[in-house]
């Protein structure tokens, strides 16, 4: 049996087919146009850029001069994003993600410390390694040669706390030589380390090799063997509380990059 259109329902129907009229001819043309886009370039979006964003970016001490630099070329690379740094010791900075202080993506000095945060990073990567040397005052006035010679107790001694990644790495090396050394501080991160020994607050201590090549006018390195040594791996993870989710992944992935490791490696850090 056919339906009675009310005056109501008819006048409804009326406007309905007039919206629609329009609305199809505006999808062909969106359609028509938007091919035409695509395939003569002409969109004024790149499919493959990643959104703009104000990316924030938790990362170990040891990352901050090469970190400034790969920033800044990200930046370059990416306009209209901008990727704000905050340093500290990776278990400060643990610390911080665990309070939910607002990031976008963190890079630890260790793998230990990132590992303790799966419920609150993605997946991580491992974009570059670090090994260790002994740092001393310029000129070496103390003639510190290996490991052992840390174990004078006339020498002052400054190493990082046995939480922070440095402080562990150290921990191990000693330990493996079955070396007890006493510090006449403890940092809490590897760049409170050379700095006591650049001011002389310390005749020497145990950073990255990485930190040492930062100072080279007030600071010599020493090196460690490698079969007495320890490697640091940095892995980078995008947070899952970020709220740029897709900015921070991207910029995580470029980290693992090779135009990324390139600036990693220049800066003295090893391949992953």
């Amino acid at each position: 049996m056919p339906t009675t259109l009310t005056p109501r329902r008819a006048a409804a129907a009326l406007l309905t087919a007039a919206l629609l009229v329009p609305l199809a001819a505006c999808g062909d043309d969106d359609s028509d146009g938007g091919s035409a886009k695509s395939s003569s370039g002409g969109s004024t979006k790149d499919a493959g850029a990643p959104p703009k964003a104000d990316l924030t970016v938790l990362a170990a001490s040891s990352l901050t001069d090469v970190f400034n630099a790969a920033g800044k070329q990200y930046e370059k690379e990416n306009p209209g994003t901008k990727v704000r740094f905050s340093f500290a010791g990776s278990q400060e900075l643990a610390a911080q993600v665990k309070q939910g202080s607002p990031a976008d993506a963190l890079v630890t000095a260790d793998t230990k410390t990132m590992d303790g945060l799966a419920s609150d990073v993605n997946k991580p990567t491992v974009i570059a390694k670090n090994r260790l040397v002994i740092v001393v005052r310029d000129g070496n006035p103390q003639k510190v040669a290996s490991l052992k010679d840390l174990t004078d107790s006339k020498l002052k001694v400054v190493l990082a706390a046995p939480e922070v990644p440095v402080g562990n790495y150290s921990k191990q090396v000693l330990d493996k030589q079955h070396l007890k050394v006493k510090p006449v501080s403890q940092e809490t991160n590897v760049r409170q380390v050379l700095s006591k020994v650049e001011l002389g607050e310390a005749d020497a201590g145990i950073v990255y090799k990485t930190d040492a090549a930062t100072a080279p006018d007030k600071v010599d390195a020493i090196d460690i063997p490698d079969a007495q040594n320890a490697i640091a791996a940095y892995p980078a993870a995008s947070l899952k509380d970020s709220s740029h989710a897709e900015a921070a992944a991207a910029f995580v992935k470029w980290l693992a990059s090779a135009e990324a490791l390139k600036i990693m490696t220049d800066a003295g850090f090893q391949q992953p």
